[in-house]
This record gives structure tokens, sequence and C-alpha cells, in this order.
């Protein structure tokens, strides 16, 4: 049995610890992105800064209720809470789903000034802000992510989507929360499957335009946080966000620089199309191939020096990550692939564009990709 008093010191200790704070600097809609062991002491606090109401609508599912419901509960012992528990899966992204959510936050009598919490993975937090932006025209949205990838990607930036019949995320609307918050204690219940796909998040950035983060990464950091260590985990974690806010604070609505957060999801699109939304390929596992891609086939089209090319491959690969070479179960077939390419967001008058790399730390957008180049790298590469 727990405890008591050890629980209070504990949870004091949680309170007492700052946490390590990032700001999306959006002006009037700009929120922080708070960051902690133990963050969880601090939601309450927290929501009382930025919501209108005592009324919170929380979305999760099955899975997390079950591990990590309680101590939300805890903390929002203060609220009136209203929890929406769904299965879990990605096929929670979907019309059904949605229209799940939304029937709950009316059944419950929701309005527009009570607060919609997803707590959860990236499907949940994807689900959840497309719910919220679009109920009685929007309400107000946090995030509190509880998987590596959700932490250091999709709960940051207003990207809500769900999937439909052409492909992911082709449904949805920019929508940015009123806050994240970040507890890296959730992440002790994570599959190590789940905290690889995280980490495929991680080092885009560092491949992106920080070649110095990919340079830590490489020369251990990056072990030590699929080892959990509590402080590579934060480290990480801060630059991560802060190297999306950056992004997001210039180019919230992908008209530009933003869309370089995409690297590797184009192909990475393409195959989790092809695996189907069943849980055989994660998106983050999809990612980490996606990258290996866009490093190959930019160093195939001398884009960038092998070299770079081998460097990403062999990290991956030394971390038992996955790369293009473990992706020939779904390579099978370069029409569709290619096809599903284009149905990518990035792509305009009918051209696939592609963020490629001229080096580590150095990507680029490259619209109109000749797509002869394209279908040859794709059937060369196909088992």
């Amino acid at each position: 049995m727990a405890d008591p008093t050890q629980t209070d010191t504990n949870q004091a200790h949680a309170i007492d610890t700052p946490l390590h704070e990032v700001r999306v600097d959006l002006g009037s809609r700009g929120y922080d992105i708070c960051i902690g062991g133990g963050a969880l002491a601090h939601l309450a606090d927290r929501l009382r800064a930025v919501t209108p109401s005592g009324r919170v609508a929380v979305v999760t599912d099955e899975t997390v209720h079950a591990l990590h419901g309680e101590a939300l509960a805890g903390a929002l012992s203060d609220f009136q809470t209203h929890m929406i528990v769904r299965p879990e899966g990605e096929d929670q992204k979907s019309m059904e789903g949605l229209d799940a959510v939304l029937d709950s936050l009316f059944r419950a009598g929701f309005d527009r000034s009570d607060t919609v919490l997803a707590f959860g993975g990236g499907v949940i937090g994807d689900l959840t802000g497309f719910a919220a932006s679009v109920f009685k025209r929007g309400a107000p949205f946090v995030q509190v992510p509880t998987t590596l990838l959700a932490q250091v990607d999709s709960s940051v930036g207003g990207k809500t989507a769900i999937n439909n019949a052409y492909g992911k995320n082709l449904v949805g609307a920019f929508y940015q929360p009123r806050l994240v918050l970040i507890d890296t204690d959730l992440l002790s219940t994570l599959p190590l499957r789940q905290i690889k796909a995280g980490y495929a998040e991680i080092v885009k950035y560092g491949l992106i335009d920080r070649p110095e983060f990919f340079s830590a990464l490489d020369d251990g950091l990056g072990k030590r946080v699929l080892d959990r260590d509590a402080d590579a985990l934060r480290e990480a974690i801060s630059v991560s966000c802060a190297a999306k806010a950056d992004v997001v604070a210039q180019d919230e609505r992908e008209g530009g620089v933003r869309a370089l957060l995409n690297l590797g999801h184009t192909f990475a699109h393409a195959l989790e199309r092809v695996a189907g939304y069943g849980g055989a390929l994660l998106h983050g596992e999809a990612v980490s191939a996606g990258l290996d891609m866009a490093f190959e086939f930019s160093a195939r089209t001398t884009l960038c020096p092998q070299l770079a090319a081998d460097r990403v491959r062999n990290h991956l690969t030394r971390l038992s990550m996955p790369t293009r070479l473990d992706m020939s179960h779904f390579l099978g077939d370069p029409d569709s692939v290619m096809s599903h390419m284009r149905q990518d967001k990035k792509n305009s008058g009918g051209q696939i564009t592609l963020i490629l790399c001229h080096d580590i730390g150095r990507s680029f957008v490259h619209p109109g990709v000749d797509e002869a180049e394209l279908a040859a790298y794709l059937e060369d590469i196909a088992p």
C-alpha cells in the first residue's frame, strides 16, 4: 500500500519543480508549451490561466485512460469534467470518430466557453483538436500529449485533422491550442516501439536545420532518449518543441517554410496508405524510413552528398530505427506508392512537391519534382 505522506511529498516536489517553457509566438493566439517531469501537477493552475470556464471535456482512449486516467482526474479535481473515452487506433480519426466526440459534447451540454482537452497520442490530439475547432464554431482546446511523437510534433502547431478514403489528414483545420502541457513521466508506460516512433520526429528537426542537434543525437543523446533518460528526454523534447515553435511562428498555415516540417513525410504518408491504418506501420516508423528515403533520393539526384545520406541511414540503423530497407513489403507496387504521393497536401498545380536536402541541416522545399526521376527511384527500390 502506498504511503500517503510520501505521495503528498512527491506531489509537492512536482509542483515546486519548475517546468521548461517554450513560447509559440502567434500574437494574441500564442501559447506556452510546458515541459517536465510531474507536469500534471501544474495542470490545474495552467488551465485556470487560459480557459474561461470551470468545465473541461477530456477526450482520451481506452489505453491511456486505464494507465493515467486516475492521475488526470486528480489533476482536474477542482474542475467539472466530462470524460469521452474512445477506442485506441488510427481509425478513430474518421468522420465516425468525429461525430462520436461531437455528439458526446452536445449531450453533456457543453458550450463554446468550455474547454476540450486532448489526453493521448497524436490520434487523440488530431481528432480532439478538429472537434474543438468545429464545435459551435470553436471551443478552447488544450493538449496534454502522452506519447513521445505527440509531445515533440503533433501537439504543437495547431494542425488538426481526420483521415478519409483519399489519404491521411486530408480533412482538417489549423486550430491552435491554448496550452500544451508535456509530462515526461507519462512516457514511462509507453512501449519501446512507440518511443522509437517519436524519436523519428526528434531526428527530423536536426536534419531540417539544426545540424548541431543531429550531431548531439548521433553522439549519444539519441540513445539516451531511447533509454528514457529523464534529462535526455527533457532536452530533446525542449529542443524539438523550440524548433517547431520557431517555424510555426514564421508560417502558421504552411504557406512557405512550415512545409519543411514535412521532411520525409511525403514518402511516409504513402507508406502508411499502402500499409493501411491497422497498426502494421506506425506513423513514426514510416517517418523514420521516409527520412532515409528523402536523403537517398536527394543523393541519387545529386542534390546532396552520398556521405550525408549514408550518415543518416547509419544513425537510424545503429539505433534500430526503421529505414527504407525495412519497407520492402510496402514498396512492391511503385505505381501505387506514386499514386498516394500525388495526393499529398503540399502538391501544387498537379505536380509533386518534396522536402529534400542539400546536406544534414540544409533541407529545402522542392516543388515540381521530376516525376520520371521519382518513378525510376521507386522502381529501383521495389523488391
